[in-house]
Parts: C-alpha cells; sequence; structure tokens
C-alpha cells in the first residue's frame, strides 16, 4: 500500500539520519587552574621547596578520545643547594620566579575505554608532551670571604674561607630549559560548556641550580584545581547508534506498524462490503494523510539534508492529494546546548526549511502553520532525537 511504503520509508530515513545526527564542535576550550607545586633535585628537601601556581591552557578536542592543548604556567620554584659546590657544605636557599610552557597531546581514558557518551558527568584523562621553564636565573655571584683561626702543628694561624652567609648574586640572566612531562586529569562535566579540573603533573628539566648542584636535572610535582570552558559546548558526531536509540526507533516503528495493520484490516472490511463503497474511499483517503512524520537536523544546524529532503517530498505528494487538511511544523531544540534565545531561533529557522521544502513541491503555504518548542522536555529521551522538525 503506498501509505505503508511512504511511512516505513520516513522511518528509515530517520534511522539513517540519527546515525550522522551530530556534526562535530568546534570543541575549542580554555581553562585556567589554581594550586601548588614542588621542586625536588639531589640536594633538595621537597618539603621545603612547596610554592603557589596558577596556569592557563588554550586546546582542542578532535575526537571523544584525544586532543592537543598549550600551556602557560608558573609563579616561583625554592630549591636548596650547597652553595659554592663542593668548596663547602653549607646550604643555600635558591627562590627563582619563573613561567613555563607546556604542549600536551590528551588522551581521554574514559572515552577509550567505555565508549562516548555525552552525558557521562566524570572523564579521566592521560596527558603528555615537552616542556620549556623560562627563569630569571644568577649569573654570578660576587663571593665574601671570612679569617678563620686554625691550629696545626706550628701554632695558630688564620686561614680565609668562603663566607656563604654574606655572598651576594652580581647579575641576572634567563635560561631556558627544556625537559618533558606527563600526567593525570580528572574532569567533572557540569553541563557541555562548563567542567571542574583536578590534575596531577610530574616534569623533569635540567637543573636551574647547575655546577652547584649534584645532580644534573630538577624534578616538578604540580597539583592544582580549575575550571574548563568549552566555546558551543562540546559534542562530537557519533559513528553508530547507541542501544538505547535503537529501541526508542524500534519502538516507533513498532508503533507505525500496528497503525498499518489496524488500517489495512478496516481497508478489507470496507473493501469486502459494496455496500458502504463510497465510506472505503474516503476511510482510504484519511489513511493517506501524511503525518506525523519527523525530520531530524545536525547540532546548529538548520540544513535538510538528503534524506530529510526524501522524507518532506513523500509528504507533500500525499499533502496535494489533501488540499482541504492543514499541517502544523513545528520545531525543536534539545535543552543541552545553548541559550533559550540562540534555540529559538534555530527551530525557527529548522521549521522554515521545511516549510519552504513542502511549498516548493506544491504544497499550498494556508495549509501549514509553523511553531517552536524550546523549552519542552526531549520527547524521545535523547538530546540528538530533540533536533528535529515534526509535522503534525
Amino acid at each position: 500500500m503506498k501509505n505503508k511504503s511512504v511511512i516505513l520509508a520516513a522511518m528509515m530515513a530517520g534511522a539513517l539520519l540519527q546515525a550522522n545526527a551530530q556534526e562535530n564542535n568546534k570543541n575549542i576550550f580554555v581553562s585556567v587552574g589554581v594550586g601548588v607545586q614542588g621542586t625536588t633535585n639531589p640536594d633538595t628537601d621537597f618539603g621545603k621547596t612547596i610554592t603557589p601556581l596558577i596556569n592557563v591552557s588554550v586546546g582542542k578536542l578532535f575526537t571523544p578520545v584525544w586532543g592537543i592543548r598549550g600551556q602557560v604556567y608558573g609563579w616561583s620554584s625554592k630549591m636548596e643547594t650547597s652553595y659554592p659546590f663542593p668548596v663547602t657544605a653549607n646550604e643555600v636557599e635558591r627562590k627563582e620566579n619563573y613561567f613555563g610552557l607546556n604542549v600536551d597531546g590528551m588522551l581521554n581514558l574514559t572515552n577509550l575505554i567505555g565508549g562516548y557518551n555525552e552525558d557521562r558527568k566524570w572523564d579521566l584523562n592521560f596527558f603528555a608532551g615537552p616542556s620549556m621553564n623560562i627563569v630569571k636565573n644568577y649569573s654570578g655571584w660576587n663571593l665574601a670571604y671570612k679569617a678563620v683561626p686554625t691550629e696545626n702543628a706550628e701554632g695558630t694561624t688564620i686561614v680565609r674561607e668562603i663566607d656563604p652567609a654574606n655572598c651576594k648574586p652580581t647579575g641576572h640572566s634567563m635560561r631556558y630549559l627544556v625537559g618533558a612531562s606527563l600526567g593525570l586529569g580528572a574532569k567533572y562535566n557540569i553541563n557541555p560548556n562548563w567542567a571542574v579540573d583536578l590534575e596531577v603533573r610530574g616534569q623533569v628539566t635540567p637543573s636551574i641550580l647547575g655546577a652547584y648542584s649534584s645532580g644534573s636535572t630538577d624534578g616538578y610535582l604540580h597539583m592544582n584545581i580549575g575550571a574548563t570552558y568549552t566555546f558551543g559546548g562540546k559534542g562530537f558526531a557519533k559513528t553508530k547508534l547507541s542501544q538505547k536509540e535503537m529501541i526508542i526507533i524500534n519502538e516507533k516503528v513498532n508503533e507505525y506498524k500496528h497503525q498499518l495493520q489496524a488500517s489495512e484490516r478496516k481497508v478489507a472490511e470496507l473493501q469486502a462490503n459494496p455496500v458502504v463503497k463510497t465510506e472505503v474511499r474516503t476511510e482510504i483517503k484519511e489513511v493517506e494523510v501524511a503525518g506525523p512524520r519527523s525530520v531530524f537536523f545536525k547540532l546548529g544546524s538548520s540544513e535538510v539534508d538528503k534524506y530529510g529532503d526524501v522524507n518532506l517530498k513523500q509528504a507533500a505528494e500525499i499533502m496535494k492529494q489533501n488540499p482541504d487538511k492543514k499541517y502544523k511544523v513545528v520545531g525543536y531544540t534539545d535543552k543541552a546546548t545553548g541559550t533559550k534565545a540562540v534555540n529559538e531561533k534555530i527551530a525557527q529557522k529548522r521549521a522554515e526549511a521545511v516549510y519552504n521544502i513542502l511549498v516548493a513541491e506544491g504544497v499550498k503555504p494556508e495549509q501549514l502553520e509553523i511553531s517552536t518548542v524550546v523549552d519542552g522536555e526531549n520527547m524521545f529521551g535523547s538530546n540528538d532525537l530533540n533536533r528535529v522538525v515534526i509535522i503534525e
């Protein structure tokens, strides 16, 4: 039957469209964090080196699994060394003002193992990459000496020794210390735009103390908490339907099948009774009325794709056969992304896109009425399926 092929074709188009219902957002984000850091080398007590830390990051997520970011961080660092090494064992504290740069490759372990879920609240991320600390370092020292009486076989003599407490730096120079870092981050997703971050990073660079350290490298441990904002909301194209979405679509298909079976039985009964032949024609015409049917859209888009275009052309043919029928063209948006004003605009544009195609196919404009719904609950239990225009 004509109505059976039309409805099943519409359902097939909707299912195919849902497999590609979301286009990639820009997924560009900015993060700000505050915390503490500690530094260490063979001459340094880690517990005495804790200092404040701030960082600012900008990055992009290319897929649900991986992305990249650049980060600027720093404040100050503390270390201890035996200065001047190895002339004296006296400990001297060094405190340097510095900032650093990280370039991180980011791997979302949660999505890698469990698959992408746009409603997931918690994510665990691994990150690693090169780093560089830029430090304004002492370039030289003005050594101070003191006279120390020393007894020997010949009696008491005066020995000239370095006085670490009175040694002063003579100037500063910039040092660029290239190293590497890696870490783990836990992220709580408040909504598609905002998330709270907790990160721990380990870093290794050449020693800022240079020849005055008994080791050639310094280690850093960064811990910070912060927030991330993703412009336009985080979202990705789905490669396949989730089990939940398949169940929803199957339920809709079954619902239409039951309606078709009931219509077929009614038509068969009317055709078997020639006394009500005129009534049979009337009933058949009612079965062929277009609606309800759905045209799905990509995130942030009001463009009707080829599946929706086929669906609407089939609907237009039935509408033209029923010129006295009126139809509502209702545009919807999901509640998870966008402001009310933005959603109102995109819902209107989606409804107008469907309206324009129907009119272009020969449907009378007076048969169609446009409206929008932007504050309603998701009808199908999924944000993706609520980016839709429904013809009723």
